[in-house]
């Protein structure tokens, strides 16, 4: 039987490819399960992976990671996929590929005829959230449909992160326990977040080359300029306001609520405000808001002009 699993979402590939692996009794699945890298593969290695015979079980696995995404078009393409027409009946071959691939390609198109395909893309919307609850109740907790969407909201789709998160709430209410958006606000970073702390660290330090590195990584994010000036201009107003309250010798906690902020959002800003005076905040505050301004005015290109501000505050 042939088998090509593929698409983004690599949690759901995993769980896939498990479920495939554990048709092969456990204490025999070491010695009738081989693994083969697709960017090696040869026919012969691959006759010989797949024609060994089962050892004390009925079939045996032959998976191939990656195939189609280092397979390049030839006589040795055309050699492997003539194979994958006789491979042997007490053998499951199973593709399954990582990354994007060529789908005009021969072997893909046999595939799609000759084999069980699916494609693994990450979960949105009703379709998240119910897969979110289901995952909750095998962790022996519940989540309520508001906790749910502030998970997906701070976590993303990407299903393994997601199930990460989702174990450290079930670990947090303990079993039988309802996790809401308060252990959600409580115990999960937001991704996006983080990546702006690393930006905001690398600016204070003045370390330029990095600042632009994380710069070009937010932009990369497939967030907006505009979206990421005011995320800067947000997150200028937070050390503000931290280095405000610091002088008061409140801990951080009373500041976080001070400020309506998560309490691991105002220790970082902590750390992150001693590398600028007030003078340096309210500068890039000022240009900032300029920026946005003449962005929105088509007198300047957001991403250009916040690279140039980069420079100019590492300078």
């Amino acid at each position: 039987m042939l088998y090509l699993y593929h698409g983004p979402d690599e949690y759901a590939r995993s769980e896939a490819l498990a479920a495939l692996k554990a048709r092969i009794p456990a204490e025999v699945a070491d010695l009738n399960i081989s693994v083969l890298d697709g960017r090696r593969i040869t026919v012969d290695g691959l006759a010989a992976a797949c024609e060994a015979l089962p050892f004390l079980a009925d079939r045996r696995m032959v998976i191939i990671r990656d195939l189609l995404k280092h397979q390049k078009a030839g006589k040795g393409r055309d050699e492997l996929r003539a194979y994958l027409e006789r491979i042997p009946a007490y053998c499951d071959l199973v593709l399954v590929e990582s990354e994007e691939f060529d789908r005009r390609s021969s072997l893909f198109t046999f595939l799609k005829k000759a084999a069980e395909v699916r494609e693994f893309t990450p979960r949105e919307g009703a379709d998240l959230l119910r897969w979110l609850g289901e995952r909750a109740r095998d962790m022996q907790v519940t989540l309520d449909n508001a906790a749910a969407q502030r998970l997906a909201m701070l976590a993303g789709s990407d299903g393994r992160s997601l199930v990460n998160e989702l174990g450290k709430l079930a670990a947090y209410v303990g079993k039988g326990g309802r996790i809401t958006v308060r252990e959600v606000d409580l115990l999960v970073a937001d991704d996006q977040e983080q990546n702006l702390f690393e930006f905001i660290n690398e600016l204070s330090a003045r370390q330029r080359r990095s600042a632009l590195a994380s710069l070009r990584r937010l932009f990369d994010d497939g967030q907006a300029a505009q979206y990421i000036l005011f995320m800067i201009a947000r997150q200028v107003r937070i050390l503000l306001g931290v280095k405000e309250l610091a002088t008061r010798r409140l801990r951080p906690d009373d500041i976080a609520t001070q400020l309506g902020q998560k309490p691991f959002v105002v220790r970082k800003a902590i750390e992150q405000a001693r590398g600028f005076s007030d003078a340096d905040l309210r500068l890039l505050h000022q240009r900032l808001l300029e920026l946005d301004h003449a962005s929105k005015t088509g007198r300047a290109d957001a991403e250009a002009g916040l690279e140039l501000l980069v420079a100019e505050m590492c300078s």
